[in-house]
């Protein structure tokens, strides 16, 4: 489909629809103090933006106003995902971007729908994150642990149709995208502007492609590859989160009088390998067996403020045989956890087609598997195994770019793991009018407002005034990495 033919007007709507904005509650019931001093609203919607007039669904949003004399307008906050909660958003940009910039805008946090406050809110299989005890190994050792973990995922999406048959086929980004849409009528404003991390980068960007006229400003950080949605961008994965757990291993190795896993990387990912089998065996507090021994350590791969009380935890167990670090990092999830797992499959699953076949992901996990990218490809793989048995096909995807969008600007690390960097070159090549910014060997994934200055200076010059970087070709401007962090022993 090209891109004006993807292209879809806004909701019809017998009125324009408004938000009714209150001071949040002191504790909520789902964000709990995180809320404090920003307004609350909501807002209904179609389930089916194609049936305006059909089942309507809510929305839940915050607002931080505009404390400048004038605004420069609303600008909408997605963390990612997607499933991931955002009606905290703004209470952080407020705070993070200079008064200057902060104070011109109305900063707009949602729920996306059937996450968090958002009405319904979507929960399948509860037991297919945490069973009540350690889950199966990802690792199939035989044809029959394989089978075991099929029979679990099928039975995720099962009790996902059950429950919620008639949401699923209404869960994908182009719906989301309308809400957005929704949003801005709601709000009042001519166009929007927009910022959004991870997932947000792929919803940003169908927004753009198919409302380029609604589009004022827009920053997609760390970006998801606009032509590969959804399996062959977990697949990239795998790889990427190999290189960065083991410059992970490589720093621990550096800090070797601290950590005492070894002064070589290799030793330090034999240490991580035989403490994986130890608790395969025997595991923590009948809670932590190899399947959430991975969980633990894969925030090492999103960012390396993560490393110094993971590689305390691992050095703990290894070196002192005490668990109470591991078990403080890894906790079993929560309502808000196992919400956003279940939106993360209900949207990719319907986002894009996946193979039905399960020889397909057979085949591509166990190559990358043999082929060394051990750390997250089988993870990898069950965490998306639903969609192999989704109860709505999915696709088309939605069509991505356009030259009618006014010019974003991308962020991006050369060594992101969670969205590659080859994501933002091909979304960059996608809008051509856009600006590339790159951080060097670099891993962190969402950049922006994180203590960069170089980053974080561009971000703040284009909200504030819409100047982006020169046009040169190829990635508009670099930035270095922030150095890593200290080691840390225990206190």
């Amino acid at each position: 489909m090209s891109v004006t033919a993807g292209l879809l007007s806004p909701p019809v709507v017998a009125e324009r629809a408004s938000i009714v904005w209150s001071p949040c509650p002191a504790r909520d019931p789902v964000a709990g103090d995180k809320l404090a001093g920003l307004e609350c609203g909501t807002l209904r919607v179609p389930l089916d933006h194609d049936r305006p007039q059909g089942e309507q669904i809510t929305l839940a949003l915050t607002r931080a106003r505009h404390t400048a004399p004038r605004s420069q307008g609303a600008v909408l906050l997605n963390r990612g995902g997607p499933g991931a909660y955002g009606r905290d958003m703004p209470a952080f940009f407020r705070s993070a971007l200079p008064a200057s910039v902060a104070s011109q805008y109305d900063w707009i946090g949602f729920d996306p729908r059937g996450v968090g406050a958002s009405r319904p809110a979507l929960v399948c299989d509860e037991s297919y994150e945490y069973p009540g005890g350690p889950r199966p190994d990802t690792v199939p050792a035989t044809v029959a642990d394989e089978e075991r973990w099929k029979r679990r995922a099928r039975a995720f999406a099962d009790d996902c149709a059950r429950r919620y048959g008639r949401v699923l086929p209404h869960m994908g980004t182009a719906d989301v995208a309308r809400d957005l849409e929704a949003i801005r009528v709601a709000l009042g404003e001519r166009q929007l502007n927009y910022f959004g991390y991870s997932y947000g980068t792929y919803l940003g960007a169908v927004y753009a492609s198919r409302y380029p006229q609604r589009v004022r400003r827009m920053v997609l950080d760390s970006v998801v590859h606009p032509a590969n949605v959804w399996y062959k961008a977990n697949l990239s994965q795998d790889v990427a989160f190999e290189g960065q757990i083991r410059t992970f291993f490589a720093w621990v190795a550096r800090n070797h009088a601290i950590y005492r896993l070894g002064t070589d990387p290799k030793a330090v990912e034999q240490a991580y390998y035989r403490a994986r089998a130890a608790v395969k065996a025997k595991p923590i507090g009948g809670k932590i067996g190899p399947a959430e021994f991975d969980d633990a350590f894969l925030p090492a791969g999103y960012g390396d403020n993560n490393w110094p009380k993971l590689a305390l935890a691992l050095s703990s167990l290894v070196a002192d045989k005490d668990a109470s670090p591991l078990l403080q990092v890894w906790q079993p999830p929560d309502w808000n956890e196992q919400n956003s797992y279940t939106i993360y499959n209900a949207v990719q699953c319907r986002d894009a087609a996946w193979p039905r076949d399960w020889k397909t992901w057979h085949d591509d996990n166990w190559r990358l598997y043999r082929s060394g990218y051990r750390f997250e490809t089988w993870s990898n793989a069950w965490f998306n195994a639903p969609c192999a048995f989704w109860p709505v096909p999915g696709g088309p995807a939605p069509a991505i770019g356009g030259t009618g969008v006014p010019p974003m600007l991308l962020i991006q690390s050369t060594q992101d793991a969670a969205t590659p960097y080859s994501g933002a070159l091909e979304m960059h090549r996608r809008f051509p009018g856009s600006r590339l910014v790159v951080v060097r060997d670099n891993g962190d994934h969402g950049v922006a407002l994180d203590a960069n200055q170089c980053v974080d200076s561009r971000v703040a010059h284009y909200l504030g005034t819409g100047v982006l970087p020169a046009d040169v070709p190829g990635p508009d401007a670099f930035c270095a990495p922030l150095p890593p962090p200290a080691a840390a022993a225990a206190r």
